[in-house]
């Protein structure tokens, strides 16, 4: 009986990840489009702040949040809750802020944008490494790092900056990454024939 009662924990954790596997590759895809149209709208708008980019840019790190909450709720082992409501909390902030900065001038927008890049990569590093053994998590890790790095890279070069077209590109390659993911989450999910 205790056997049994072990292959019974171990199929229900299958398919809990299984499962958690299909829903996070189904927010990845949904992820990888919402970046790659906001980043086609933002180099469109980005020249200036203007009431188009203003809103695109108050919009991402809420659609983000929407995301963490949305991940969060979603049933599954492979929810790391804290990580999770932090990142929630920190675009949420980020939405704030820059609805303030952009009262003010580009520099500002990007100095908003790279402090939340390094941190919400800095999250977005640990959400992966918690995620690891569901698998297809190495481009999230790289994601997380490489947002890091980027939000580095706004903040020293924000003083200069006359555009935002680099945070077209940001999103853009944060969307690959997600694409990545969720293809490899796809494949994971689907039995061979």
């Amino acid at each position: 009986m205790s056997s049994f009662t072990e292959t019974g924990r171990r199929t229900g954790s299958t398919a809990d990840a299984a499962s958690a596997a299909v829903r996070l590759r189904n927010l990845y895809y949904v992820r990888f489009g919402f970046a790659v149209v906001w980043a086609a709208l933002v180099a469109l708008s980005a020249s200036d702040l203007n009431p188009a980019s203003v809103a695109l840019l108050v919009l991402y790190p809420v659609f983000d949040a929407a995301a963490a909450v949305i991940d969060l709720r979603t049933p599954g082992a492979a929810r790391p809750r804290a990580l999770l409501r932090g990142n929630a909390a920190l675009s949420l902030l980020t939405a704030a802020g820059l609805a303030v900065a952009v009262a003010s001038d580009i520099p500002d927008v990007l100095r908003v944008w790279g402090a939340w890049a390094i941190t919400a990569g800095v999250v977005q590093l640990a959400v992966a490494i918690s995620r690891y053994r569901l698998g297809a998590q190495w481009a999230m890790i790289l994601s997380g790092g490489i947002s890091a790095l980027a939000g580095s890279r706004f903040l020293l070069t924000a003083d200069g900056a006359d555009s935002l077209t680099s945070l077209a590109g940001y999103a853009t390659l944060g969307g690959v990454f997600f694409l990545i993911s969720a293809a490899r989450l796809h494949r994971r999910a689907t039995p061979a024939t």
